[in-house]
Formats: structure tokens, C-alpha cells, sequence
């Protein structure tokens, strides 16, 4: 699929609206922690410094929210997660990776999609650190699926064996939520999530 290709039903935007939930927190990046855990053999904890000086990727995608609107050609900046997640030896009965961030928000993402070759904890966007309307100081990003998955604030990363709500699902917002499939909704119809094994996404 061609980084320029368009959803369906998303119009470019020109800039990033800003939403937060819960509220926007300020997180001082030398007391906050990253933790992996749940469905794991070493549950692990990243410290700020840990994660921006491990290996990192600088990848173009695009950002699609689920109102309709999109960014082409964003710079995100980060370790893969599936690389975050290696040390940790996930199980192999782990289908689903539930993001948790400081302001209490969660967001649950198949774990196929968080493993993908595209998929990271950015902590710079478009060359600069997140801002903390941004996420500061880390947030996932899945090119494929809609925005309300790229959890800001991202303070733990839980492996479980199966779906769970998280906080736009609880309001009938899609589990998966592709952007191809245009799965905004539950009870959309899309492809089915297929559970995939560690390391082969």
C-alpha cells in the first residue's frame, strides 16, 4: 500500500488535532518507568534515558484518526516494540498487547499489528521529542491502525492471553480498528484478527 494512499473515507489534514481524554499530564521523564508484563517469562522496566539510547528507528508514516482526518508522511522516531518486548520472552498463549499510560487511559492492540516491522514506541516526532500534548515521553505507533490505538502517555505494555476492552472500546469503538478496513466500529465486519506467533510479524 503506497505511503500517499488515503483510507478510505479520511481527508488530509494539515496539522494534528489535539485530543486528550483524560487530561493532559506532565510526566518528569527522570521518574517515569516503562514496564512489560502480564503474559511474559522476565517482566521488564525501561528507564527514559534506557529507551532513547537503545537502537532506533526513524520511519515515514502517515496518522489517521478515526473523526476522519489524516497527516501525511509523519516522522516517528523510536525502538521497534517487538524489540522492546524480545528480553521479555513473551508467551507464546499472549494474543493481545494492552497499553497503559500514566493518565489512566488503555488501549488494546493485537499482538500481530505490535509486532510489525513499522511499529514502535516513538518518543520524537518529526525530529523533535514529543511535546506533552504529543505524549511525552513515549507513545506506541501502528501505521495501520486508526489513532485512538497510539496510546500517549504509554507508562506499561501488558501481554494478554485474549481481548480486553480498553478505554475507547468500552464505548463501542472497533477492538482492531484497521484503517484499510475502515474498522471504526465494533461489529464491523473486517478480516479476522489471526493469532501470530512471537517474532514472525
Amino acid at each position: 500500500m503506497s505511503e500517499a494512499a488515503l483510507p478510505p473515507n479520511q481527508v488530509w489534514g494539515k496539522k494534528f488535532v489535539i485530543y486528550a481524554a483524560l487530561g493532559v499530564p506532565h510526566v518528569d521523564p527522570q521518574q517515569w518507568k516503562l514496564n512489560i508484563d502480564g503474559l511474559v517469562n522476565n517482566p521488564l522496566e525501561y528507564t527514559y534515558d534506557q529507551l532513547v539510547s537503545r537502537p532506533h528507528n526513524s520511519l515515514v508514516r502517515s496518522f489517521h484518526c478515526v473523526t476522519r482526518w489524516s497527516i501525511k508522511n509523519v516522522t516517528w522516531e523510536g525502538p521497534l516494540i517487538k524489540e522492546l518486548l524480545a528480553p521479555a520472552g513473551v508467551s507464546p498463549d499472549a494474543s493481545w498487547l494492552m497499553f497503559h499510560c500514566v493518565d489512566g487511559y488503555t488501549a488494546p492492540v493485537p499482538l500481530e499489528d505490535a509486532l510489525k516491522e513499522d511499529s514502535i514506541l516513538a518518543f520524537k516526532l518529526n525530529a523533535k521529542p514529543l511535546s506533552a500534548e504529543q505524549g511525552f515521553p513515549a507513545r506506541p505507533f501502528a501505521p495501520g491502525l486508526y489513532a485512538w490505538k497510539s496510546a500517549k502517555w504509554v507508562n506499561r505494555m501488558e501481554l494478554l492471553p485474549e481481548y480486553r476492552d480498553g478505554y475507547w472500546e468500552t464505548y463501542g469503538y472497533h477492538e482492531r480498528a484497521d484503517v484499510w478496513e475502515e474498522e471504526r466500529f465494533k461489529g464491523h465486519k473486517g478480516t479476522p484478527v489471526k493469532r501470530r506467533a512471537f517474532g514472525t510479524a
